[in-house]
This record gives C-alpha cells, sequence and structure tokens, in this order.
C-alpha cells in the first residue's frame, strides 16, 4: 500500500476539495514528454524532450528584436533551448542557475542540443537572481525575463516516498518567500517595457498566485498583468494554471506574465 502523509492529504484537499483525488491521481501517473526541436528563427541540431507546458511556458516570454535575455533560474535547460531557438539574430540569451551542480548539466545541455553559432549567442553565468536586485547597478539590465523557480513540484512529492514523508505544511511557505525575493528582484533587473514571465510547476497556490499578486501591491500600475497567450489550462487571476487531471497529462505549470509599465505615474523604482 502506497504510504500516505495525511498532511500533504489535508493540505492540497483544502486547496481543491473533491478534484483532489484525480488530480492527485494524474500527478503520479507523470507527464508525457514531446520532442522539441524547431523554434521560429532556429532549428536545435538535437531534439530534447520537454513536457509540452513547458515549451507554452517558454514560449510565453515576449522576446525583444535585440537585446539581453535572462533565463534566471534555467537548469536543466529546456526553456532556455526555447527561448534560443525563437530569439531574432540581434538579441543574447544569459541562462543563470546558482547552483553548480546544476549549471553543470545546463552547459552540457546547451552543448548537446544547439548549433555552434546559436550557442555563441547563449552565455552561462551563476549567480543568485535574488542577491542581484539589491544591486541598483543591475536595474534594468534585461529586455526579457524568463523565471520558472524552485518550488514543492508536488508531482515529484508523490513519486518520491522519502521525500513524501518529509513534506509540512511549512513547506510552500518557505518556497513562497523565496519565490517572493527572486521575483521581487527579477522586476528590478527588467527593463522598462520588458516582458517578464513567473513559472512554477507547483499546484500550491501560496506559490502560483500568492507570490504574483504581491507583485502589484508592491509596484503598483508599473506591474502590468500580461495574460499568457495560450488556452490550455484554467485562468487564474494573473495567468494560466495547467493541471495535468483536465489537459491530457499535460503539467502542472502556472504561468503569469508581465509587462514593466513606463508611463508618468507608475509606480516605477528607480
Amino acid at each position: 500500500m502506497a504510504f500516505l502523509n495525511e498532511s500533504f492529504e489535508e493540505y492540497y484537499r483544502s486547496c481543491f476539495g473533491d478534484r483532489w483525488e484525480s488530480l492527485r491521481q494524474s500527478l503520479l501517473e507523470g507527464a508525457g514528454a514531446v520532442p522539441y526541436v524547431e523554434g521560429r528563427t532556429a532549428r536545435l541540431s538535437a531534439p530534447y524532450l520537454l513536457d509540452r507546458s513547458s515549451i507554452l511556458a517558454a514560449l510565453s516570454l515576449r522576446l525583444p528584436e535585440e537585446g539581453l535575455i535572462l533565463d534566471a533560474c534555467a537548469a536543466p535547460g529546456g526553456k532556455s533551448l526555447v527561448i534560443a531557438s525563437n530569439m531574432s539574430g540581434e538579441a543574447r540569451l544569459l541562462s543563470n542557475e546558482f547552483s553548480s551542480e546544476r549549471r553543470r548539466r545546463l552547459a552540457k545541455v546547451l552543448d548537446e542540443h544547439l548549433d555552434a553559432a546559436l550557442r555563441e549567442r547563449v552565455r552561462v553565468s551563476g549567480f543568485d537572481a535574488a542577491a542581484l536586485g539589491g544591486k541598483k547597478s543591475e536595474y534594468g539590465r534585461f529586455d526579457a525575463l524568463l523565471l520558472d523557480v524552485p518550488c514543492s513540484s508536488e508531482a515529484h512529492v508523490l513519486q518520491n516516498p522519502a521525500a513524501l514523508a518529509q513534506w509540512t505544511s511549512a513547506r510552500p511557505r518557505f518556497l513562497a518567500r523565496r519565490q517572493w525575493a527572486l521575483l521581487s528582484a527579477a522586476f528590478l533587473l527588467l527593463r522598462p517595457g520588458g516582458s517578464l514571465v513567473y513559472v512554477t510547476c507547483a499546484i500550491s497556490p501560496e506559490e502560483n498566485e500568492g507570490v504574483v499578486s504581491r507583485l502589484r501591491g508592491k509596484y503598483g500600475n508599473a506591474a502590468i498583468p500580461d495574460a499568457p497567450d495560450f488556452p490550455e489550462g484554467e485562468k487564474t487571476a494573473h495567468g494560466r494554471l495547467i493541471l495535468p487531471d483536465q489537459a491530457d497529462g499535460m503539467g502542472p505549470m502556472y504561468v503569469a506574465r508581465f509587462r514593466k509599465d513606463v508611463s508618468p505615474g507608475s509606480n516605477l523604482p528607480v
């Protein structure tokens, strides 16, 4: 008989009610990956397997015609591949990963799947994106920014008995604090007029709407909601939530998009 963590069950049943039983089962079954190979402007040198919701999340970022794009928490690299294969000829990508071990994996994925010309336009870095937001000299550095934050990843927890046994209700709250630090910093690092996409593979409302709702609270009308274009998933106050029980196994994935406003009177940090 599968191990059940009663605290875990109680928490997510409070979030999803009677739907939780079918949602839990779909999370246990796992998502089906598809081979991603071709973007709008470039074709990968080798296909990369990605959940379809990850492709939609990466494609949600409004890419500039030129300038610097940041994938702030980029490992293992799938979303960076999607961004790179959709960049115009003048844009560049900085794929960042704070963890040295995960950064090595990221670099390996980029090396294996990008041709030499495209790889030259993608650089790997290893800074703490939340800490970088504390440096005013970095404000407005990036023309577009994808923030796929560390999250609860409930599908992984359910499929890993050790992770499930260790789970407590403090985990979503702890992660939400880190996620907010990253999102707040990301907004500061984004140039005025730029596109910011916040992504999790969590189903916890604390880590999704609970985090992004704070952006408007802190920065006012400088943070303009810009709902993702794709129709898949369920509409939320600030984005879309793709859950596998109602999306043919795709997800889970939460995607919210914002534009940094430049109009007079916007609460724009300087």
